[in-house]
């Protein structure tokens, strides 16, 4: 691994690719006043460390992405799908409007 010992930034920065696995749990859950939950889902996207830098007090300088996703669900638990597109029915990743 070659690290510059002056600590420079260099123009370009190389990063090995690391593995990671989950410790504990990836979600929060807050209750809210209303009686409305808020789930908070965690997860890495990428992780690396860098093999030509370290950080000025000499450790190791790493790279992470992360995505977040967040669910709110209403305390009477309904929620509305518009007809008009009925494929996003069986599609996970469909948005959803709260029950007015």
């Amino acid at each position: 691994m070659s690290v510059n010992s002056n600590n420079k930034i260099p123009e370009e920065l190389e990063f090995k690719m690391l593995d990671s696995k989950l410790s504990g749990s990836d979600s929060v859950v807050f209750q809210l006043e209303d009686g409305a939950q808020v789930k908070i889902r965690v997860s890495i996207e990428r992780a690396g460390i860098a093999t030509n830098y370290t950080n000025p007090d000499g450790s190791q300088h790493y790279n992470v992405q992360a995505s977040m996703t967040v669910n709110v669900i209403s305390s009477d638990k309904k929620y509305k799908i518009s007809k008009t597109r009925p494929s996003q029915i069986s599609n996970k990743s469909s948005s959803t409007k709260p029950y007015a």
